[in-house]
């Protein structure tokens, strides 16, 4: 049992090591929220490019259900492996696109930012189409009836009511994005999981990495709860509309 706490729960190691592995869950929480933010927006536009209507959008239509089928089934470890090897070798690039160090960050933050931003936003794509087919069709109709063209009407009326519809997935979206964040060690960055990971290596104590899943809990627990929270909330507004049954 000593044995066993010693390795992963070892509280005198874990403050021995705790700035390390906490400047390593500071970037991770930095790649979370840039590739959240882009991924969301991403994920949005490519859900408003399917929804485009008329027969003229039908290539737009049809690449963008593509996008969305190919990089919802491709692993996103083998995207950031592709993007990391594959576009600092693309000569025709710009040095500054094919090797970014943007804002002081290195270029790996920035190849898992770009192949994070790619896969969830597909998976973010589908989340915002189903809150927009769950706005009443009357509602388009009606904003159609008041002057408003296709764009109009999505922009004022559809699209802030599926947001709302959909606010709690998106942020079930976002806990599992920021766990896959980890899969950016691969390519050298120095987040949470590589800096415990190199302290285990160094020491062959596990505990560094104990702490770092700490690290996450203190995060995703919280988010998890609030997800909990917000779909109850809905479930009780379409409860509290429902019309009452009188037993006979």
């Amino acid at each position: 049992m000593q044995e066993l706490i010693h390795q992963f729960f070892d509280v005198g190691f874990m403050a021995e090591h705790f700035d390390e592995v906490l400047n390593g869950f500071w970037l991770t929480l930095q790649l979370s929220i840039v590739s959240g933010f882009l991924a969301l927006t991403w994920g949005l536009i490519l859900s408003l490019l399917r929804q485009l209507p008329g027969r003229g959008f039908m290539p737009v239509r049809f690449a963008t259900i593509a996008y969305i089928d190919v990089f919802r089934g491709i692993p996103l470890l083998l995207i950031i492996l592709l993007i990391a090897t594959g576009l600092p070798s693309l000569d025709f690039l710009p040095t500054w696109l094919r090797i970014p160090h943007w804002f002081g960050k290195p270029d790996p933050f920035w190849y898992g930012t770009m192949a994070i931003t790619i896969t969830y936003g597909a998976y973010m794509a589908e989340v915002y189409r189903a809150g927009i087919e769950a706005v009443p069709a009357g509602q388009m109709e009606a904003a159609r009836s008041l002057g408003m063209n296709h764009g109009q009407a999505m922009r004022n009326v559809i699209v802030p009511q599926a947001v709302r519809k959909v606010f709690a997935p998106l942020l079930n979206d976002f806990i599992a994005l920021m766990k896959d964040t980890t899969l950016v060690s691969v390519i050298s960055l120095n987040e949470v999981v590589l800096v415990a990971s190199d302290i285990q290596s160094e020491t062959y104590v596990s505990s560094a990495l104990t702490l770092g899943a700490l690290m996450f809990l203190v995060v995703t627990l919280p988010l998890a709860r609030l997800v909990d929270k917000l779909i109850a909330r809905e479930q009780g507004r379409f409860t509290r509309g429902a019309p009452s049954v009188q037993t006979p």
